[in-house]
This record gives structure tokens, C-alpha cells and sequence, in this order.
């Protein structure tokens, strides 16, 4: 989405040219195989740990870090490849995005007009916000698990990493549709006229 944006503000008149559909299935697949391999390797990683007898996971679902630590066996390997997985992964993504926006805004400031530059900024208010969103609730599930032990902490930054920006997702890219923020806009006014 960054890259797709980055065509779309800095590189408007190829974008149809650059973002041909032969490149869109690609970045699919790449990231489609981004993601099966990193599966893969944390799941072929956990086959070569054993386990403890009746034990309980306490999430609604499977999550690495957690299963893990009911290993009875040594898991410092498995430890430093979700950190290094992490760390890699994390930062190209982070990279790419930064690097797509430092050259959108350096473009959108060359634009003359205010209403080109609000147009092009919106444009790009969906897709940050989704991507806050993300990396937010994500960090926000690390350092929680870092400082504190408790499982029912844990359970409720997992369900905020987890579910709600994958629900949010379609909320923040219909509010683009101006009948829609004109039904928010009197959602609000309701509910604020109510209290």
C-alpha cells in the first residue's frame, strides 16, 4: 500500500504504467511468500522442542510467544529467531513505508495549491492510520508482555494486536466516502446530543 501510494502522489501520470497488474500479483506473492516461509521456519523451530504434560495455553488462540514458554526443553534458539525474525522483517517494512512517505511529502510540499495538497494527504490518511493502528497495537502487545506477566493483560493486548485493526481496517478506508462521514459526522452529533 505504501509503494502503491508512493506511485500514485509522486508518480501520477505512469501510475497506470508502473502499477500494471502484472506487478500487483507479484507484490501479492511475495508477500504471500514472505509469509509462508516465516511460518515455516517458527513452526518447523517448535517441532524440535518437548513439552510438559496438561498444559494450558491462556489465549483463545495459539500464539508463538506463549507456546514457547511451555517448553520444558531449551527454547533460547527459538527465542532469538522470533527477535531477529522480528527485527528483520519489522524493519524492512518500517523502512519501506518511511522511505515511501519521506518522498510523498517531500512531493506533496512542491504542490502549488492547498486543495492539491489536502487531496493528496487524504489520499494517505487511510493507509497511516491503519498502518499506526498496526504497528501501534503490536508494539503496544510487546512491551505489555516485557513488563508484566499477567495473563489477562496479556489476553486483552493480544485480542488489540490481533483483531482490532483487521476490524478497523474497513471502518478507516470507507470513511474516504463522503456518505459515510456525513452519516458519522450525524452518528456524533447524536450521540454527543444525548449526553
Amino acid at each position: 500500500m505504501a509503494y502503491d501510494r508512493y506511485v500514485a502522489i509522486c508518480h501520477p501520470l505512469r501510475y497506470m504504467v508502473i502499477m500494471n497488474p502484472c506487478l500487483c500479483v507479484l507484490l501479492i506473492l511475495l508477500s504471500l511468500l514472505i509469509s509462508i516461509v516465516h511460518s515455516l521456519l517458527h513452526t518447523l523451530m517448535e517441532l524440535r522442542l518437548s513439552f510438559c504434560t496438561a498444559l494450558e495455553i491462556p489465549h483463545f488462540f495459539c500464539e508463538l510467544s506463549q507456546f514457547i514458554k511451555l517448553a520444558c526443553s531449551d527454547a533460547l534458539i527459538n527465542n532469538i529467531l522470533i527477535y531477529v525474525s522480528a527485527f528483520v522483517l519489522g524493519a524492512l517494512s518500517t523502512s519501506g513505508i518511511i522511505f515511501s512517505y519521506v518522498n510523498i511529502v517531500s512531493s506533496v510540499l512542491r504542490i502549488p495549491s492547498s486543495e492539491g495538497k489536502h487531496k493528496a494527504f487524504s489520499t494517505c490518511g487511510s493507509h497511516l492510520s491503519v498502518v499506526s493502528l498496526f504497528y501501534g497495537t503490536g508494539f503496544g502487545v510487546y512491551i505489555n508482555s516485557a513488563m508484566t506477566d499477567s495473563p489477562r493483560n496479556t489476553v486483552v493486548a493480544s485480542v488489540m494486536y490481533s483483531v482490532v485493526p483487521q476490524m478497523l481496517n474497513p471502518f478507516i478506508y470507507s470513511l474516504r466516502n463522503r456518505d459515510m462521514k456525513k452519516a458519522l459526522s450525524k452518528l456524533l452529533s447524536r450521540i454527543t446530543f444525548l449526553v
